[in-house]
């Protein structure tokens, strides 16, 4: 930096921290990005110089006419002869003067000039300081001087954040919705958004923290730099624009500056796909891909389908209703876009037939074409479902209006881009509807909210109808109608020390292992819903599942029994307890006393 003065301000005033430190619980070590700091803090007050130079000026000019006016204007002593103020008197009367003080003539009574040239003065410096005080609110209001300061304000939030946190790019409403879930489960968010209007909305939604929102393009470096994806901190990147270029050149910038940071980015294409997948391992997400397979799975069971929606909702959603089989026969799909493309892909594959109406004419053309090639079709007549999927709410909520004008009992799916028309879509009464946004949410929450969820979820379409139906079941009547805390266990030496012993043994049962440590005869609140042992992953595994060390288990259930759990996995006594029965004393001296010959499962450390 230049203007020594200036470095010194910076160093005094610079928000600068010390990098996380191993021993703060980190999840990685930091790299080296560009430093911003230094430039994000010089900036604001580079800019208020520049700024406020003009009016300075004119305030020390209006100054020093006026007190040296003062020293030449001829006076009096208290004797009458002439004197005149030295240029500290001068300099002093002028101070309180100017600043509207007021102490009285000093150091004698003025003269008829005196008096005259202070008049002059005091008008002097109240324009002089109308001009500094109105640059200062200009300034104030100025929108580069307050982006300056929001992006100065968000570096040393996101510098201040000592637990690990997301970088979510992009506030749209697959974001929102996502980050109201993840807020909603305690975890911490940096949003990065290049709308002004979505950086603001991000300070007027309601959440439990503080989530540091900067205005910004996310493809710039800098940005993602001063997001903190080079903090130790960050534990993963979240980029789920609508554009795939901001999407494929986060993920490549992540992958080539942070390559062990996770990142899960939006597709629209299957070619967007392609290229990111080119750049580490990322998780591609094609929310119209998506939609498909959850059709699909709709199609063979309803309640997989009910399943799956429920685990991967927010926290205390309750459990969403369960939809009618679809129908078997002809599908008409109108519009044959990038969402009527994957559909009709995924429905034939289902094995239905499937016709396509292509989209030639747009809206503001030729609405009666549209209508035409709708009602009039020979497709739909004999169709059991009509699929709405061009990329306007407008035409989508026309076409289902007019399809069933010519098909009454027809089966409608219609594509809704805008969560704004909600609304419309619920009063038009369709049987299944599809948000971009919403599928973006689930699908990323599932991956975000625990790995095994994921993995779990893979299974659940091959399970049957049976299967999923009797697993709602049981997990409605041990954790009610809301959405479940889901958690996974690994059962080693660092999650589960006090069942080391059994472990070992290999007559730890699963059932055992989930009773209350309040009363062995009640089961925990919690349904374990999987468990992977050595990659092979076993759904819905029964009481009598002996477990085995390394195992991991993903349960489901209420935060209480998830506390209750926990206990058992590092206390011993509890463990003792509530596997076999037996009381074992807490204390070290009681447990030592106590001790018999079959106490082998109670190791007595120390």
């Amino acid at each position: 930096m230049a203007n020594p003065l200036l470095a010194f301000v910076v160093r005094v005033f610079s928000d600068r921290q010390d990098e996380p430190s191993a021993a703060a619980g980190k999840q990685t070590e930091a790299v080296s990005l560009p430093d911003l700091d230094g430039p994000q803090s010089s900036a604001g007050i580079f800019l208020v110089l520049r700024r406020m130079r003009a009016p300075l000026i004119v305030l020390i000019v209006v100054f020093a006419v006026s007190v040296l006016g003062l020293t030449l204007v001829p006076g009096e002593d208290p004797q009458g002869r002439p004197h005149h103020m030295s240029m500290f008197d001068a300099f002093y009367f002028m101070s309180y003067t100017a600043t509207t003080i007021g102490f009285g003539e000093l150091p004698h009574a003025f003269t008829a000039a005196q008096r005259m040239w202070v008049t002059f003065s005091i008008f002097l410096s109240v324009i002089g300081w109308a001009y500094a005080v109105g640059s200062l609110l200009a300034l104030m209001q100025d929108r580069a001087f307050r982006r300056t300061l929001a992006r100065r304000r968000f570096v040393r939030q996101v510098r201040h954040l000592r637990e690990p946190f997301l970088v979510l790019v992009g506030y749209g409403n697959a974001t929102k919705r996502l980050a109201r879930s993840l807020d909603a489960m305690g975890r911490r968010l940096v949003i990065v958004e290049s709308d002004e209007s979505r950086v603001a909305r991000v300070d007027l939604d309601s959440y439990r923290a503080d989530i540091p929102a900067l205005l910004g393009d996310a493809r710039d470096t800098g940005n993602l730099a001063m997001a903190g994806i080079g903090s130790g901190y960050c534990e993963g990147v979240v980029t789920l624009t609508p554009d795939d270029d901001t999407n494929l050149d986060v993920t490549m910038t992540t992958a080539l500056l942070r390559p062990d940071l996770p990142v899960i980015a939006r597709a629209n294409s299957r070619d967007a796909a392609q290229r990111m997948a080119t750049f580490g391992e990322p998780q591609v997400v094609n929310p119209f891909d998506r939609f498909g397979d959850h059709l699909r799975i709709l199609h063979r069971s309803p309640s997989e389908y009910q399943l799956m929606m429920w685990l991967t909702s927010t926290p205390g959603t309750p459990l969403p209703r369960r939809h009618a089989p679809l129908p078997r026969g002809r599908w008409v799909v109108f519009g044959y876009g990038r969402f009527g493309q994957e559909l009709a892909s995924d429905l034939r594959a289902e094995g239905l037939q499937v016709a396509v109406i292509e989209e030639r004419q747009t809206i503001e053309q030729d609405m009666r074409a549209i209508e035409a090639a709708v009602v009039g079709s020979v497709e739909l007549a004999p169709a059991v479902a009509f699929v709405a999927a061009t990329e306007s709410d407008t035409t989508n909520l026309w076409l289902i209006e007019a399809a069933r004008r010519s098909n009454p009992e027809i089966f409608t799916v219609a594509l809704q881009n805008r969560a704004a028309n909600a609304p419309l879509f619920e009063a038009v009464g369709l049987d299944f509807g599809m948000q971009p946004a919403e599928v973006l949410a689930h699908e990323v929450l599932a991956r975000l909210a625990n790995p095994l969820l994921i993995s779990f979820l893979r299974q659940v379409p091959r399970q049957g109808e049976e299967w999923a139906a009797d697993l709602l079941a049981r997990l409605g009547d041990r954790c009610g109608a809301g959405t479940p805390d889901i958690w996974q266990v690994r059962l080693d030496a660092e999650e589960a020390p006090a069942l080391s012993s059994w472990l070992a043994d290999g007559d730890l049962r699963l059932g055992d292992l989930l009773s209350s440590p309040d009363g062995r005869e009640t089961l925990l609140d919690a349904v374990p819903i999987a468990l992977v042992r050595d990659g092979d992953t076993v759904v819905g595994p029964t009481d009598d599942q002996v477990l085995r060390g390394g195992d991991e288990l993903l349960l489901a259930g209420h935060s209480a029994a998830r506390r209750s759990l926990d206990i058992t996995l590092s206390h011993e006594p509890t463990a003792a307890y509530v596997i076999e029965g037996r009381f074992v004393p807490s204390g070290w001296l009681w447990r030592r006393l106590s001790r018999h010959d079959d106490d082998r499962h109670v190791p007595l450390n120390g």
